[in-house]
């Protein structure tokens, strides 16, 4: 069928016998490129005309490099990757009806939580944003996209701990799609016209792109898997350590920056696509104690337990309090394996989030 519609198209767009060519060329040559696409993504092809964020893709759009062929945009969705198993996040359909999961239900797996540290910031945003669910959700490019939107948390994250996760509640797509941080001098809005992947174009900022690379200062690096519709992406900010660290469904994928200590930061996210979303379902804060450096020991020595207050023997009093103030720690899942040789190619696997934030709070300890 492929081979059929482009036979057809190319005949319709070289043949020589016509003089003049009609308004539905353009039409035809995004039917052919997104055919040729498909055909190409079989064969393993580098290469892509359209970003397919809703618009076409023209000299403003950034360039992919051919050494990150395995994380290259796509305008087909992701998929497979969703933290639950959920008809409408395990599929996502193709073109015409690519935006149709936006009219069903949103899954509400993982959405635990009734009280929130912050939510999205009403007036620090891109234009093309719209906000819903008590401003914990944002719309992305209601219509079509023309560029990058992007926004920042209402609160800034000052000394102590942070935690917070960002549940895909869209098709993922396009040219980026990233969740990351970035301090007040982020310019949410510069690139409303320029398709790009906005968090980590500069030293204020880190972005994790839904195609497993790692922004800053206008570099990338391989750090994950991808993530599609469904999935949850934790941060944690570690503001007296200075780690950043990222996870992906509720497992670490590793530390993504160090030496943070002693700067302003907001949460971000930001979004090429059109008609996409994303909805904060966790947003946590507490002080770095000596009750917090406990309860993050307890989770290390007891990985395996989806929450490891279940099985210490305390008062359910105590259980509670803990629970209340610091389960979002006791329930993270820091992988303690050994490293691998998928692991720097983007396994979600990563034994770095384990060793590195322990041998960094135990080099902090011994300075105090």
């Amino acid at each position: 069928m492929a081979e059929l519609i482009s036979t057809s198209a190319d005949a319709y767009l070289r043949g020589g016998s016509m003089a003049r060519r009609p308004r539905s060329s353009r039409a035809w040559r995004f039917v052919l490129s997104g055919v040729r696409r498909e055909a190409d993504g079989r064969a393993g092809a580098r290469g892509w005309g359209y970003d397919s964020d809703g618009q076409h893709s023209d000299s403003d759009s950034e360039p992919e490099f051919s050494s990150l062929s395995p994380s290259i945009p796509s305008a087909i969705p992701v998929t497979g990757e969703s933290y639950c198993n959920c008809e409408n996040q395990s599929e996502a359909p193709y073109c015409s009806s690519l935006h149709a999961l936006h009219r069903v239900r949103d899954c509400r797996c993982g959405e635990e939580d009734e009280y929130f540290d912050w939510v999205w910031d009403e007036v620090n945003k891109s234009t093309a944003t719209l906000l819903t669910c008590d401003n914990r959700k944002v719309n992305f490019h209601m219509e079509y996209s023309c560029g990058t939107a992007a926004i920042r948390g209402n609160k800034e994250l000052a000394e102590g701990q942070h935690f917070w996760e960002i549940k895909m509640t869209s098709p993922v797509y396009g040219t980026d799609m990233m969740v990351g941080i970035g301090t007040s001098d982020v310019n949410l809005d510069k690139y409303r016209h320029t398709f790009c992947s906005l968090l980590g174009k500069d030293e204020d900022s880190w972005g994790l792109s839904y195609t497993g690379l790692l922004h800053h200062k206008g570099d990338k690096t391989n750090f994950s898997s991808r993530f599609g519709q469904g999935s949850i992406i934790g941060v944690h900010l570690d503001t007296w350590h200075g780690t950043l660290t990222f996870f992906k469904n509720r497992k670490c994928i590793g530390v993504a920056a160090t030496k943070l200590q002693n700067k302003k930061f907001y949460p971000m996210v930001c979004s090429t696509a059109a008609k996409s979303s994303m909805k904060v379902i966790r947003s946590c804060a507490s002080r770095t104690s000596l009750q917090y450096l406990c309860c993050f020991r307890l989770r290390q020595l007891l990985p395996d337990y989806v929450d490891t207050l279940e099985v210490l023997p305390l008062p359910p009093g105590l259980k509670q309090v803990l629970h209340n103030k610091l389960g979002w720690v006791l329930s993270m899942n820091y992988s303690t394996s050994k490293p691998s040789s998928s692991s720097s190619s983007g396994s979600d696997s990563d034994s770095s989030c384990g060793s590195d934030a322990e041998a960094c709070q135990r080099k902090r300890c011994r300075r105090t």
